[in-house]
């Protein structure tokens, strides 16, 4: 059952504090994930009926510590664990000194990087993230992904059973390793934000619930860690691209690309907010690839239109980019750039650097099709719109793809 709008949201900030109490009083990470779990359904079953508590966060870690100690005195049955600290608690459990109140510090940052730990795989990460520290439930992630619960539910206990295996503990990385375990979090946390703002598969082509996740996540990195570059520069490159998701579909929920989109409706607090944290980091901390990309999107977000917007400095910004991040899709992205700022045949040139036999073969087409209907080769834009239409499974990017490819009259009919 999912809970109303208004429980959900007081729910999802409780959760990573729910699970440190839990995890710091008993250890035994994935034991406390479950009874999370069951406590927050609980939670969505009774509280629209009954009223939120007055003290939410003391009624969830009561709930899910009856939980772990219905479990484990099962548990003790079977093989005699008696001596168990969870064991010899009673049912009626007391919140210790000053659990009542809020925390001094937030356990999001080490419970991200508890479920981004290097021993589970990306899919994994993404799905124990979402669970753990997002508080959405199995069903609601695997709906999000269009894979079975089932499927899902296996991929979070394979995740929780690698972390036990690999003996971590609920910490925070030393110095050492505190930046490489810094970049596995953000790039989960990107992955999960570009999920819901352009779902790579299904009927639609936002998941608002994904992207609306991965901002709130993201924006309480950020308030744990203002001064780290990266974080910022995600949090703005979020916000900036999110800022056009209302103009992104049309009425019937078609796909629009951006030289179409009405940018009366793009979202000026966001695109405020979004530069602020660009201008805010840029030239005061180690510049990355989340930065860089945020200062694209800032300069598509404040251009009063396609043709008015700074085409070279972006050109000059993916340089910048491929140095920090080499990648076919930034090559790819980049190639559009240069299509603008100096014409198609710069672009597909570009393109033409790229390794069709890798994984980017339907971005790598449709841009193709792009760039040779700008460049009068219609027969070509044709067959690239068609083979990038056939290599998607987003139902409205393969409409639009379509669409354009329609428009396109096939080779022997130009002929006559």
């Amino acid at each position: 059952m999912t809970a109303p709008a208004p429980v959900a949201e007081v729910l999802r900030p409780l959760v990573p504090q729910v699970l440190g109490v839990l995890v710091r009083r008993y250890g035994q990470f994935d034991a406390c994930e479950d009874a999370v779990q069951e406590a927050l359904l609980a939670a969505s079953e009774q509280w629209p009926a009954e009223g939120v508590p007055d003290n939410p966060r003391s009624w969830l870690v009561t709930v899910a510590t009856r939980r772990l100690t219905d479990h484990w005195r099962s548990e003790s049955a079977r093989r005699r664990r008696e001596e168990s600290v969870a064991v010899r608690e009673p049912v009626s459990v007391v919140a210790g000194p000053g659990e009542d109140q809020p925390p001094d510090s937030d356990d999001t940052l080490k419970l991200l990087f508890l479920c981004c730990h290097p021993a589970v795989s990306p899919p994994s990460q993404v799905a124990l993230t979402l669970r753990a520290v997002g508080g959405l439930t199995t069903a609601q992630i695997a709906s999000a992904f269009l894979v079975p619960e089932a499927t899902m539910t296996r991929r979070i206990t394979r995740a929780k059973e690698s972390i036990a295996a690999a003996g971590s503990t609920f910490s925070e990385p030393s110095p050492a390793d505190f930046g490489d375990r810094l970049r596995v979090v953000l790039q989960v946390l990107y992955l999960i934000f570009n999920e819901g703002y352009t779902a790579t598969s299904g009927e639609n082509l936002l998941r608002d619930e994904l992207a609306a996740e991965a901002i709130r996540l993201t924006r309480a990195v950020h308030a744990l860690i203002p001064d780290e570059g990266e974080v910022a520069g995600l949090l703005a490159l979020m916000l900036l691209t999110d800022a056009r998701r209302e103009a992104r579909t049309g009425p019937d929920g078609e796909l629009v690309p951006l030289p179409d989109q009405d940018r009366g409706r793009w979202d000026a607090a966001l695109i405020a907010e979004g530069e602020a944290l660009v201008d805010a980091t840029i030239g005061h901390a180690a510049l990355g690839p989340y930065q860089v990309q945020a200062a694209i999107a800032a300069l598509h977000a404040t251009a009063p239109s396609t043709e008015e917007t700074d085409w070279p400095q972006i050109v000059e910004l993916y340089h910048v980019l491929q140095a920090l991040m080499p990648s076919p899709v930034v090559t790819i992205n980049q190639a559009v750039a240069v299509a603008q700022a100096s014409g198609p045949a710069r672009g597909l040139e570009l393109l033409d650097t790229v390794d069709a036999k890798l994984d980017v073969g339907r971005r790598l087409d449709a841009v193709r099709a792009h760039l040779l209907e700008l460049a009068g080769d219609l027969p070509g834009a044709r067959e690239h719109y068609l083979k990038a239409a056939r290599r998607t499974a987003s139902l409205p990017e393969r409409r639009y793809l379509l669409q354009r490819a329609g428009r396109i009259a096939p080779a022997d009919s130009a002929q006559n």
